[in-house]
């Protein structure tokens, strides 16, 4: 879906990340190889300098979230660092994007005034050199899947390992057990129970429940895989909301219009069938239900999927445009949500709200939080190679 606008934004992350790749034939390999230790080099002292001049503890929450390029998703970025500032006092708190187009993109400056942000590694690195003694690495992921892995196995892994040799044997020793990691929000099967409690609780969600569909928009594993049982809280999430009320459907990007047809098609009754990720789900479809549907990300934020996969009424490949083609009278946006992030937005203007904008939410993500920091100086936390025992 929004195969072109994809396609332009990866294109346009790769002309940025250039001056990052090595390439080129080998009389201009020492030029490009400078070029990008160089760049390297510049954003590692810019993390440096705002790590050592923000460090105030000794204990340090680092929150990693995917990233975005959307002036609303940076206002939740910013609230979810206040909330966590304001329920963890003795932790310094920074914000880090995983994912390289974000961070290109929002350099750059698209839909919004250029902002920097930078990636864990360069914070990690940076948070060692401040020589913090205890080191927690919150996900802000939805699902355990691709994400949260390169985040957990990549950058920390790399980080307890001194890939780049950057800190002393000393340093290493006295963060033994020092380094935890953060769930995401639906890690394992309870938590998809208590989101589900969440969500229905929430004012705006039961209000649109109450008349009609409520189809919530997750973003989804790449087709074929499933990490770490990612895509399968999708269904259970699924399966909770709807033990609530028959009128909840969860879907991901990667559904796109066979989703909205299934659901559709069988408005009046009836089964139907729909995958996500390997596994197909039938549902019992309500036939006294109303034409009518809220559509909701079922992500942190409300990015560029939220306003164009699932909101665009421009795209007709849109849940919005989808589920309107089909007879139903659909609403993507809001104007009842009490909770908005957004600095520019004002009551009654239409509105996404997206995960982490709601506080009950956000504080089941710091949930995970204070369980991790239950594990450190424990077996459960991460060891160093230099303390590690041989098998």
């Amino acid at each position: 879906m929004n195969k072109i606008k994809s396609m332009m934004l990866m294109m346009l992350a790769i002309i940025t990340c250039a001056s990052f790749t090595a390439c080129g034939s080998d009389d201009d390999k020492n030029n490009n190889n400078s070029n990008t230790q160089s760049n390297y080099d510049k954003y590692q002292q810019a993390v440096n300098n705002i790590v050592s001049t923000q460090k105030s503890s000794s204990k340090v929450i680092l929150v990693v979230a995917f990233g975005s390029t959307w002036e609303q998703a940076y206002d939740t970025f910013d609230k979810v660092v206040s909330d966590y500032k304001t329920n963890f006092p003795g932790w310094d708190v920074f914000l880090s994007f995983s994912s390289a187009i974000c961070i290109n993109n929002a350099r750059a400056g698209e839909n919004v005034a250029s902002r920097d942000f930078y990636d864990p590694e360069h914070f990690l690195t940076a948070i060692g050199l401040a020589g913090y003694k205890q080191i927690v690495v919150q996900s802000l992921q939805v699902i355990p899947g691709e994400e949260y892995r390169r985040v957990r196995d990549s950058y920390v892994k790399d980080f307890m390992n001194n890939r780049n040799g950057d800190f002393t044997e000393t340093y290493m020793h006295s963060i033994d057990k020092q380094v935890v990691v953060g769930t995401p929000l639906m890690a394992e099967e309870s938590d998809t129970y208590k989101l589900a409690t969440v969500l229905h609780n929430e004012a705006d969600v039961k209000a649109a429940a109450a008349q009609g569909i409520v189809a919530f928009m997750g973003h989804g594993n790449p087709e074929g895989y499933d990490y770490y049982g990612g895509n399968i809280r999708y269904l259970q999430l699924e399966d909770y909301l709807r033990a609530l009320s028959p009128s909840y459907y969860v879907g991901t990007v990667d559904m796109d219009e066979t989703y909205a047809e299934n659901v559709l098609e069988h408005i009046d009754g009836g089964t139907f069938e729909y995958e996500v990720g390997d596994m197909v789900k039938i549902v019992d479809y309500d036939k006294n239900n109303s034409k009518k549907a809220q559509l909701y990300p079922l992500m942190s934020i409300a990015g560029d999927h939220a306003h164009n996969d699932m909101a665009d009424p421009e795209d007709d490949e849109s849940w919005y445009s989808l589920f309107n083609a089909k007879g139903i009278e659909t609403e993507a946006y809001e104007t009842n949500f009490t909770e908005a992030c957004w600095s520019k937005y004002k009551s009654g203007d239409e509105y996404i709200p997206a995960l982490a904008e709601r506080s009950k939410v956000r504080a089941l993500w710091m949930q995970h939080t204070k369980d991790a920091i239950a594990k450190l100086g424990t077996d459960d936390a991460l060891s160093t190679p230099t303390t590690a025992t041989e098998d």
